[in-house]
C-alpha cells in the first residue's frame, strides 16, 4: 500500500487516501516519489478549470524518483535508476504528428496527472519512453520544477527565436528558470508582474533582469519577443503593444482566460501570436542537459505530501515565489 492525495470531484480539497502501489503493465516503471512540484496546471484540474480529468484522480506532473520496478519491455531503464516524469504521460506514436518529432500534439495523447495518475503520492507508475535519466548532480526538490516549468519554459524560449530583448509576464516558476537560460545565452530579461509584487520583482532583479514593472506597464524599450506565462488573456494585447515589428508572443500556459478583442493595429506589422502546448522528448533531452551543465537557481518551498491542498491555496492567491514542492 502507499500514500497518496487524490482528487475525488473538481472544485473539492484533496483527500489523503491509502491505495494500492502501482504495478508496471509491460511498457512502464514503477517509481517511488521523491520529490513533485506543485504546477499552476496541477491547480486548473483540482479547480475544474481542464475538462475530462480522470476521477478519482492523483495530481502531479513534476515528478522526481527513483525506480522500484521495470516491466518486461523495458531495456534502457532499470531499478535504483533516478527518473523524472513530466506531464506528456503517453503518445500513440503512429499519427502524423508522432512521426514528425511532434508527439506533444498526438491527438490520443494521455497526460500525468491529468489523465493519468500523477505524484502526489508515494508511488507511481509511468511509461518508459516518457521518464528521462537525470543527471546524478542535480537533487530531487531542486530538480522536481525543472520536469514542467523548466521544459516548457525552455520550449517557450525556442518559439521566441533569437530574441535580445525578451519580456516574461509572470515571473513564477517557469519564469525564474527561463530567465537563467536567456541570461546565459547573452539575452536582456524585461520582467514584468503582477502590479505591486515586489518579492517577484526582486527576484528577478537578483536573477538579472534589465528592468521590471506591473503587467500593466510598457517597457521602457520595444521587446523582439515576449513570453506569456500567467494565465490572462487579458495580457495578450498588452503583450503585443510592447513588441517591436516583427516580433513574437509566446503563450506558454495550457489554460488561459479568454482573449479580449483588441485592435488588428495591434498585431499588424508582421507580429506574431503562438501558443506552446506540452513538450516533446527532445526538449526535455536538450534542457536537462543544459542543466546538467550549467545549475540553475531554484526558488522553491518544500511542503509535506499532506499539505498539497495548502501548496494549492499558497499557488492560487499568488503567495509563492518560485515552486512549492511536495516530499513524501
Amino acid at each position: 500500500m502507499m500514500r497518496a492525495m487524490v482528487l475525488e470531484k473538481p472544485g473539492q480539497p484533496l483527500q489523503m487516501r491509502p491505495l494500492p502501489r502501482p504495478q508496471p503493465g509491460p511498457d512502464e516503471v514503477c517509481v517511488r516519489v521523491l520529490a513533485c512540484a506543485v504546477c499552476r496546471t496541477d491547480l486548473h484540474v483540482v479547480d475544474g478549470e481542464l475538462p475530462d480529468p480522470k476521477l478519482p484522480l492523483i495530481p502531479g506532473h513534476e515528478i522526481v524518483g527513483e525506480i522500484e520496478q521495470v516491466g518486461a519491455n523495458v531495456t534502457h531503464l532499470a531499478p535504483g535508476q533516478r527518473v523524472g516524469i513530466p506531464w506528456l504521460a503517453w503518445t500513440c506514436g503512429h499519427c502524423r504528428y508522432c512521426r514528425a518529432g511532434l508527439e506533444n500534439l498526438c491527438d490520443q495523447a494521455r497526460f500525468t496527472g491529468y489523465t493519468v495518475d500523477g505524484g502526489y503520492a508515494e508511488y507511481t507508475k509511468a511509461d518508459a519512453r516518457y521518464c528521462f535519466a537525470l543527471p546524478e548532480n542535480l537533487e530531487p526538490v531542486k530538480t522536481a520544477p525543472l520536469l514542467c516549468a523548466g521544459f516548457i519554459g525552455y520550449r517557450c524560449l525556442r518559439k521566441a527565436g533569437d530574441a535580445v530583448t525578451l519580456g516574461l509576464y509572470g515571473f513564477g516558476a517557469a519564469a525564474h528558470l527561463v530567465a537563467q537560460v536567456a541570461r546565459h545565452e547573452g539575452r536582456r530579461v524585461f520582467a514584468f508582474t503582477r502590479p505591486g509584487d515586489t518579492a517577484a520583482q526582486a527576484l528577478a532583479l537578483r536573477l538579472g533582469a534589465v528592468w521590471v514593472g506591473g503587467s500593466d506597464q510598457l517597457p521602457p524599450e520595444k521587446l523582439d519577443a515576449a513570453i506569456i506565462f500567467a494565465p490572462v488573456g487579458a495580457l495578450v494585447p498588452l503583450a503585443l503593444r510592447a513588441v517591436r515589428k516583427g516580433g513574437t508572443v509566446v503563450c506558454g500556459g495550457i489554460h488561459m482566460s479568454d482573449i479580449p478583442s483588441f485592435p488588428y493595429r495591434d498585431l499588424w506589422e508582421e507580429r506574431v501570436l503562438c501558443s506552446v502546448a506540452n513538450l516533446t522528448r527532445r526538449d526535455a533531452e536538450e534542457f536537462l542537459q543544459w542543466a546538467g551543465r550549467f545549475p540553475l537557481q531554484v526558488e522553491t518551498t518544500t511542503l509535506p505530501l499532506s499539505a498539497a491542498n495548502e501548496a494549492l491555496d499558497r499557488l492560487r492567491s499568488g503567495r509563492l515565489v518560485g515552486a512549492a514542492v511536495l516530499v513524501p
